[in-house]
């Protein structure tokens, strides 16, 4: 399975993946998750968001145990995230198959749509849709850089964008979800034990930064004339890494775009996408402010107008105890630790009892094409889910 999936949306030159939503590498993605849905006998469906299920036993019976992730990248991502979660749950069916284990509930693995992001700005979008944190009205409002509505992509793809909207029905029927996922950090890599439990996430969200400043020529205009709104984003870039240090919180710059964007052009416009995350709520927004005080106060120096739109907000996680629990007693006594990173299975916990496995990540690396794990962390991770899905369904 993992060898099939490996070349969909690689990119010769980085090496890394760029697998955006309703494009050819996803419907390639999607194509080769119904196959391995059919070749094992299993009830296939899409729902209404485009998500992918794939069930074993009657999905009305309700009180279905869930295992999945997505297959969608960040540009230019890694391999694992994501997928790692897809191919182990069909491994681990494989592995329950093979000891002969008979689920008493049913079975339903997923494939969540546009978790990442990467093409429409927002994270999630299939769970959240599904869960009705997204309205449909805010959906179809969403665009790529090219302009293009999610709407126009979805239809393009084959998807009616009309049908999109909350799906508390099928929701109901899930009895637990659990997403297993590369760990995006290095602390199992500390530990002795290649898989781990999560026990919350932290609250994150993404904040639009515009520094409206005055278009004019790099050759010619004085320094002291210039509105250079390029000076304020630097400012900001930097006191954005000393505020979240200080809080022991995290903020990131990790994407820009400038107008008119020449060489020997002062640009007119620059947009930063701040992405922050810290341990609780009061400290993200604090760091937040401070970030857009530090912005402000620059800007008026520089003759800059600073505007902030935040476009999404997470808040904390707390996977149900009573589920978290029971996975570390599966696993016999396997670490619980939380994540800053966002998922489908946090998106869900308002709905559905969630909890997540981690796989050990000996870089600590991801989002990029350097994320790696072992391949016999990768299987224990595959047997950690079979004895977790065999505890949950069969029992």
């Amino acid at each position: 399975m993992w060898r099939d999936l490996l070349p969909i949306g690689r990119h010769t030159g980085t090496g890394g993946y760029r697998r955006y939503a309703w494009t050819g590498a996803d419907a390639d993605c999607r194509a080769w998750f119904r196959a391995q849905a059919e070749t094992r006998g299993l009830g296939y469906e899409e729902d209404r968001n485009g998500n992918q299920w794939a069930w074993l036993g009657d999905p009305a019976a309700g009180d279905a145990v869930v295992t999945g992730s997505h297959l969608d990248s960040v540009p230019d991502g890694g391999a694992f995230d994501g997928p790692l979660g897809v191919v182990s749950s069909f491994a681990a069916l494989d592995e329950l198959r093979s000891r002969g284990a008979r689920p008493a509930k049913p079975l339903a693995l997923v494939n969540f749509g546009d978790e990442e992001g990467a093409r429409f700005g927002l994270a999630c979008v299939g769970s959240r849709l599904s869960a009705g944190q997204l309205s449909v009205e805010q959906a179809h409002a969403l665009r790529d850089g090219d302009g293009v509505s999610l709407a126009r992509a979805m239809e393009r793809a084959g998807h009616d964008p009309e049908a999109i909207g909350p799906d508390p029905e099928r929701l109901a029927r899930i009895g637990a979800f659990v997403e297993l996922h590369i760990e995006q950090g290095r602390a199992l890599d500390e530990t002795a034990h290649p898989v781990g439990v999560a026990s919350a996430i932290w609250p994150h969200g993404r904040w639009r930064f515009d520094f409206h400043g005055e278009a004019n020529h790099a050759g010619t205009t004085r320094l002291e004339d210039r509105r250079d709104p390029m000076l304020t984003y630097a400012n900001t870039v930097l006191a954005a890494r000393k505020k979240a240090r200080t809080a022991g919180a995290l903020a990131t710059f990790g994407k820009v775009g400038v107008e008119p964007n020449g060489v020997n052009a002062i640009a007119s416009l620059v947009r930063g996408w701040l992405d922050s995350r810290a341990p609780d709520e009061e400290t993200l927004a604090a760091v937040v402010g401070e970030i857009e005080r530090a912005a402000v106060e620059r800007g008026q120096r520089d003759g800059v107008e600073v505007t902030v739109t935040r476009e999404s907000f997470t808040p904390v996680v707390e996977f149900a105890h009573g589920l978290r629990d029971e996975l570390a007693r599966l696993l016999g006594g396997a670490p619980v630790l939380p994540t800053g990173a966002g998922h489908d299975a946090g998106i869900l916990s308002a709905s559905v009892p969630t909890a997540m496995l981690f796989v050990r990540n000996p870089t600590g690396v991801s989002h990029s094409p350097a994320e790696t794990a072992a391949e016999d962390d990768c299987l224990a991770g595959v047997t950690a889910l079979a004895d977790v899905l065999e505890g949950l369904a069969c029992h």
